[in-house]
């Protein structure tokens, strides 16, 4: 048996084992229907998978806009899933987080989530992890779209409790 199809081999292999994850050059593929569980992870067939390159806020956080306080947290998740509805998800990954999620780029219907969710402020690039989303966030930004139509914590430093709140205009992009 020549390299080729031991290759094809081992994917088909793979494919009938679980159809709905395959190994692809240490790539993994996984499509389906997809719950919510927050505006950067999704489950997926039982697997948590976190969404690459982006950071939303937390499910219970609360941001400020016209002077008050509003789910942000809530909202965020909400968007996600109103996007993606009874759809189905593909995504592909290579990693793990250090919470055992894999950490993936999804898309549905070809829309890139991770994109659409900072193009329109629910969810800010994770400059820390790649700078995939960085024009979308700058267009969000700029436009006030979700989070930055107020005032809010940025995930990352409220999970670290060190954050303060910050705006469109104080915002640092760190």
């Amino acid at each position: 048996m020549n390299k080729n199809n031991a290759s094809s081999l081992v994917m088909v292999v793979c494919l009938l084992a679980a159809p709905w994850v395959s190994a692809i050059a240490e790539e993994q593929l996984a499509v389906g229907r997809a719950s919510v569980v927050d505006g950067d992870t999704l489950d997926l067939h039982g697997l948590r998978v976190r969404l690459a390159s982006v950071d939303a806020p937390e499910s219970r956080q609360s941001c400020w806009r016209d002077g008050r306080e509003w789910p942000c947290g809530r909202r965020s998740a909400l968007a996600l899933a109103d996007l993606i509805g009874a759809r189905q998800v593909s995504c592909r990954w290579r990693e793990h987080d250090r919470y055992r999620r894999a950490v993936a780029h999804f898309e549905v219907a070809g829309t890139d989530l991770g994109g659409w969710m900072v193009e329109r402020g629910w969810a800010l690039a994770y400059r820390r992890y790649g700078l995939r989303y960085v024009a979308q966030e700058q267009r969000a930004r700029a436009a006030r779209r979700g989070l930055w139509a107020g005032w809010f914590v940025p995930p990352w430093a409220l999970r670290h409790d060190n954050g303060r709140a910050v705006s469109a205009e104080s915002y640092a992009g760190t």
